[in-house]
């Protein structure tokens, strides 16, 4: 590889480390709505030039993740509606319990385990109210579940309606308290995967979102 296309690789490479970074940010409430964040700010955090950032925050706007104040081109979460996290709510059960019924299809022992130990792990952050964990480890096992699917599409979709719902989420859970989940949907999940139960899983799925949703349904409903 010539020197230029090497310089070439290596720039593409940080631009998507940058996107990818940001994007696992939003994902994981790590960015909270309604904080003004400015591309020299997530430069300076992220320790680069602010050229991949500013690829990658025009990225995530067209993703509907960010928002610019056309006033002062600062960046934010946009905000969320009753109306648009209806709309998030639904688009979410028409795609991941079918993406979860699709992987029961295609699930081995393997599997099972990897999700029993990411599970584990999110069962020991409720315990001791680590959201931050928590957050972590839930979006591990609904994209570890979800990756076996073989839906790219679907998978695409989910990816980018979790990037819209992640700061909203990790804010409700950090007021609520992960503790106020009352029934463990994975568990269900992962027994139905064991079992080959393709409706079960999507059941299961179902369930878990809806339980989740209806607390930031709630939690949006206080605020307005």
């Amino acid at each position: 590889m010539s020197p230029q296309r090497r310089a070439l690789a290596d720039q593409h490479a940080v631009h998507d480390q940058v996107y990818g970074a940001i994007r696992q940010a939003l994902i994981t409430g790590q960015i909270a709505p309604g904080r003004g964040l400015s591309l020299r700010s997530l430069a300076t955090t992220m320790g680069v030039s602010p050229m991949p950032v500013r690829d990658a925050v025009r990225r995530l706007v067209a993703e509907q993740a960010l928002a610019v104040n056309p006033v002062n081109k600062r960046l934010s979460v946009p905000s969320l509606t009753p109306s648009r996290l209806e709309q998030l709510q639904q688009a979410r059960l028409w795609i991941e319990p079918e993406l979860a019924a699709r992987a029961a299809a295609r699930a081995d022992p393997a599997l099972v385990k990897l999700l029993q130990e990411i599970d584990a792990r999110l069962d020991k952050a409720l315990s001791v109210g680590d959201v931050d964990a928590y957050m972590a480890a839930n979006h591990e096992f609904h994209f570890t579940l979800y990756a076996r699917s073989g839906a790219e599409v679907l998978l695409s979709m989910a990816g980018g309606l979790w990037l819209q719902i992640g700061p909203f989420m990790r804010v409700v859970f950090g007021r609520v308290g992960t503790d106020s989940l009352p029934a463990d949907y994975h568990a269900i999940a992962i027994a139905a995967l064991a079992a080959g139960d393709g409706e079960g899983a999507r059941a299961a799925i179902a369930a878990d979102l809806t339980q989740g949703m209806d607390k930031m349904r709630a939690a949006v409903e206080a605020m307005t």
